[in-house]
Formats: structure tokens, C-alpha cells, sequence
């Protein structure tokens, strides 16, 4: 693709090759631990689950059992085979005598350690057909009942109630929107466990719960045969559960998951190390299972800067990239996300967001970029907040990004309202109609402030990315340098649940959905 913005190659490339080494410099981290996130997901994709007397998940008594036994490094799966052998019990029936005090898994003889993968391989393996059919299936809807056009158009529920949300997201739907978010409950990313069932008393959004994923799935699908069109589902993977909710999406065939390597530990200060293995796992799921990630860059500019610190964006998409790529995620699936969030008050502050947003596009073509409403500068004045969101609408259909997550006029009000949805709906139909094809029709003027601004973004993340290989991602987040948050390697929520894996480990869940493309 031709740069309109005559962006430098070379450079793009030199940014991609520092970001790679970042990438596989802290992979050799990654291969080298496990969580007790990524084991209490192993154990769901081995069909645990349920919950005690006390409302406590399996996956944790379980993984907690074996943890504070001091086994945790050879992983849940060398002991639920060892105990599968021997009991010729499912899964499910060993978690549930562990349990209830029946089973101590650490005290049972050792078994072949053949014996113990062949065991566990025949459960992954029909489970990973299961996913492999959930993303069959969401093809076949697609093919048979066709879909938006893109960039799609993505709304929230965000109610407490599921119940409540299934009807707002299929009014949505019948409205115009392609995209369902479900806006997760206030901190629901600091629980070290997944809540169960289906839930009516979320704050701020609703449980990411497997049942809640399978009504709003129900929901939408059947929606999607009245309007005629795949209506996706989108909840949240971030957090202390991250890789367990990428499981539990994979199972009810979610479509789109918020995904960021770096998002929890700079706004909801989850501890580094657990984060960068636990987004591994989660990735590996949603790749296989067709769900395009979100990443949550747009998030830098509500505490940074737009026009200082738009580079860190920037430097963050190429690692993410690099981690996805890892996780054997096609780039089909990254959706990477920015954001049109400078100060309005800002002279050509629409040509600095039509530069950045441009140069996103031209830097990663294949992805479904997500591009992000304005939200810091809104005041309230629901008519300004309007125009905002048209402008915003506006450089999205020119520079052609994938997923568009609608802005709402009462942003900075409340939450919003079924009118206040179709309205942001209404906007983003007529611009979206009007201006279909302008980026095909107008170039920029050469060497003029669009093009400056872009080539100047460029150089600064390339600087950055380049001084981040030279230091280590680990040492650029205690600096502060995404979004100008401070994090300390050993601190933050989540450190004592990270593992060394010891001698004899495997997850089998990762070979069979990496299949090689590692």
C-alpha cells in the first residue's frame, strides 16, 4: 500500500524488529513460569467447573490444593492425569473430591508420565474440537446471514443485570450495531476468580460470567436471524482471570475480547510478571478460537497527553503486535486500538487525529483497528458532544479503521441510554453513508502538517521502541514510560500467584492450539 503519508519504510521496519527482540526477550520469561490463572484455565478446558457450598470456583480449590502442596510448578494437568489413571475418573468428579476432602492429589503414587498425557490429551483434544466448532459455527452465521460493513459499529450494555442487558444489546442490534460489548462490573479484573452463574447485581456493567456469555450468545444469534446480519459479542479478558475468561469466551463463542499485554498492569496495577504470562495463555485461546483481541492503548491518553505522548501509542501497538504474533494470532485479528482524544480546544487538533490515524492504518493494514471515541474532553454539553463524536466518525470512514466503538452524547453523564445508543448509531450511519469512499479521493499535501505530524510520531515510537530493547520491558514500566504510570516489577496485585515450571510440565492446551505456528 502506498503511504499518503510518505511514512519512511525503513523505519517502520527498524520499529517492528526492536519490538520483535522486546517480544522474544520477555517470551524467555514467559516459557519459563506458569499462574495460578493459567492453570485454573487449563483446568476449565478440561471441564472443571462449578462451585462449592461456599460459592468458591473448582478451578481454584483445585489449583489452590495443589499450589499449597507445592506442586503447582508441574501444572494441574501432570496432576489431574496422574489421578486420572488411577481412579479412570473424569476431571470434573477428581475436583469434586478434592473438594469435599476426599482426594489429596500430591499423595497418589506417580504415575508413567505417557500414561498421564495420553489421559489428558483425549479431554484437551475434544475440547479444542469444541472451540474449533464454536469458530466453524460463527463462520457459517456469517456466510449464511452476511455481516456490517466495516468499520463495524460497536455499542455497550453495561446495566448490572444480564437479563436486562440481552434486551438493550438486541435493541442495539435492531438499531444498527454490529458489535456487543458487555461492559464487565466495576473491578471484576482484581477478582482472583471467575463468579458463577448468571448475575443481576453487577456496579457499573455486568459479570463476565460462562453463563452470562451463553445468554447474551443466545440472545444475539437470535437477533442476528431477525435483522439479518451476525451481531458479535464482545466482553473482557484483562485482569487477574485473564486467560480464564478467553477460555470461557472460546466455549460460548464470543467474537471480540479486550485483550491488551500491557492494560492491567498500568491501570489496574496487576502485577508485571503475572500479567505478560497469563496474556500469553489468554492469546493462544483466542487465536485459535477466532475472537480478534482488543488492545487498550487508547487508555495512555486519558492520563498522558494526545499530542506529547501519541508516540508511546504507537510503540505500545508494535509490541502488542509482537505478542500477538507469538500467540500465533493473525493479524486479521488485532484489533489494536488508538483514540481521537485531544483537547477540542486544540488549533488543527483534526488534522493531528486525521495524522494519527492515518499513519495506524498505514502501519498495520491487515488489522481491524479499534479506534476509540472521545471521552477525556467531553463536558456534559450534549450538543458539543455530538459534534465531537461526528468529527471522530468523520476520520474513521477516511482513514478506514475496523471497529468503531461508537461515542455517546451523554458520555460524562451516565450510562447510556437506549436513546442515547441510537442516536450515536444515527450519527455514525450518516457519515459513515456520505463520506463512504473519501479516502480514496483526497491525498495529503506534501510535506504539509498532516504528513509532518505522522513522520514525527513515527520517528519519536521508533526512538522509543528502540530505547525499550536497550532497557527491557521491564524496565520501561517501572520507568513509566506507557501512559506515564509507574510499576514495580515485584509489586502490583497478583505476584504470589506466579510459579517456576519445574521439570515435567506441559499444558497441552498450548501445542494443540499453536499447532506448530509458534
Amino acid at each position: 500500500m502506498r503511504s499518503k503519508l510518505n511514512l519512511d519504510g525503513n523505519l517502520i521496519a527498524q520499529a517492528r524488529s526492536a519490538a520483535r527482540n522486546i517480544a522474544e526477550d520477555t517470551q524467555k520469561f514467559i516459557d519459563e513460569h506458569t499462574t495460578v490463572t493459567v492453570e485454573r484455565t487449563i483446568a476449565r478446558l478440561l471441564g472443571i467447573d462449578g462451585v462449592d457450598e461456599m460459592e468458591t470456583p473448582l478451578p481454584n480449590i483445585v489449583v489452590d490444593h495443589i499450589k499449597n502442596g507445592g506442586g503447582l510448578g508441574q501444572g494441574i494437568a501432570y496432576w489431574m492425569g496422574n489421578a486420572m489413571v488411577q481412579t479412570n475418573q473424569s476431571p470434573q468428579e477428581i475436583a469434586e473430591a478434592v473438594a469435599q476432602g476426599q482426594l489429596d492429589l500430591l499423595k497418589m503414587p506417580i504415575q508413567d508420565s505417557e500414561k498421564i498425557k495420553k489421559s489428558i490429551n483425549l479431554i484437551a483434544g475434544e475440547m479444542v474440537e469444541r472451540i474449533r466448532g464454536n469458530r466453524e459455527e460463527r463462520n457459517g452465521y456469517i456466510e449464511n446471514l452476511g455481516e456490517g460493513n466495516k468499520p463495524y459499529l460497536y455499542v455497550i450494555v453495561a446495566t448490572g443485570n444480564i437479563y436486562e442487558d440481552v434486551v438493550q444489546a438486541q435493541a442495539a442490534a435492531r438499531q444498527g450495531a454490529d458489535i456487543i460489548a458487555v461492559i464487565r462490573s466495576t473491578a471484576q479484573s482484581l477478582f482472583d476468580y471467575v463468579p458463577y452463574g448468571a448475575t443481576t447485581e453487577g456496579f457499573g456493567g455486568t459479570y463476565a460470567t460462562q453463563e452470562n456469555f451463553r445468554l447474551m450468545r443466545k440472545a444475539l444469534d437470535e437477533v442476528g436471524e431477525e435483522v439479518g446480519r451476525y451481531i458479535r459479542l464482545c466482553n473482557y479478558c484483562s485482569g487477574l482471570c485473564m486467560p480464564e475468561i478467553a477460555a470461557m469466551g472460546a466455549m460460548e463463542r464470543l467474537d471480540v475480547m479486550l485483550n491488551d499485554a500491557l492494560y492491567g498492569i498500568l491501570f489496574r496495577d496487576i502485577n508485571m510478571q503475572r500479567t505478560l504470562v497469563d496474556q500469553y495463555f489468554s492469546r493462544i485461546i483466542n487465536g485459535y478460537a477466532g475472537i480478534i483481541i482488543n488492545t487498550g492503548e487508547d487508555n495512555y491518553l486519558t492520563t498522558a497527553d494526545a499530542v506529547e505522548e501519541a508516540h508511546t501509542v504507537l510503540a505500545s501497538q508494535l509490541i502488542n503486535e509482537q505478542f500477538a504474533l507469538k500467540a500465533a494470532i493473525p493479524e486479521e485479528q488485532m484489533g489494536l486500538g488508538h483514540t481521537f482524544e485531544m483537547n477540542p480546544e486544540l488549533e488543527n487538533g483534526f488534522l493531528w487525529e486525521l495524522a494519527q490515524a492515518e499513519m495506524t492504518r498505514e502501519i498495520f493494514p491487515k488489522a481491524p483497528l479499534k479506534y476509540m471515541p472521545p471521552t477525556k474532553f467531553m463536558t456534559g454539553n450534549i450538543f458539543k458532544g455530538h459534534v465531537q463524536n461526528a468529527m471522530f466518525n468523520l476520520v474513521s470512514i477516511w482513514t478506514n479503521q475496523g471497529i468503531q466503538l461508537l461515542g455517546m452524547l451523554t458520555e460524562a453523564i451516565h450510562t447510556p441510554h437506549l436513546q442515547d445508543r441510537a442516536l450515536a448509531i444515527e450519527n455514525a450511519k450518516y457519515i459513515f453513508n456520505n463520506c463512504k469512499d473519501i479516502g480514496e479521493e483526497i491525498e495529503f499535501k506534501q510535506d504539509g502538517r498532516i504528513q509532518k505530524r505522522a513522520q514525527e510520531v513515527l520517528y519519536n515510537a521508533t526512538k522509543l521502541v528502540e530505547q525499550i530493547e536497550r532497557d527491557g520491558l521491564w524496565q520501561t514500566i517501572e520507568e513509566g514510560k506507557f501512559g506515564g504510570v509507574k510499576r514495580a516489577r515485584t509489586g502490583g496485585k497478583g505476584l504470589e500467584g506466579v510459579v517456576q515450571r519445574a521439570e515435567g510440565y506441559f499444558n497441552p492446551f498450548i501445542d494443540m492450539m499453536l499447532g506448530g505456528k509458534r
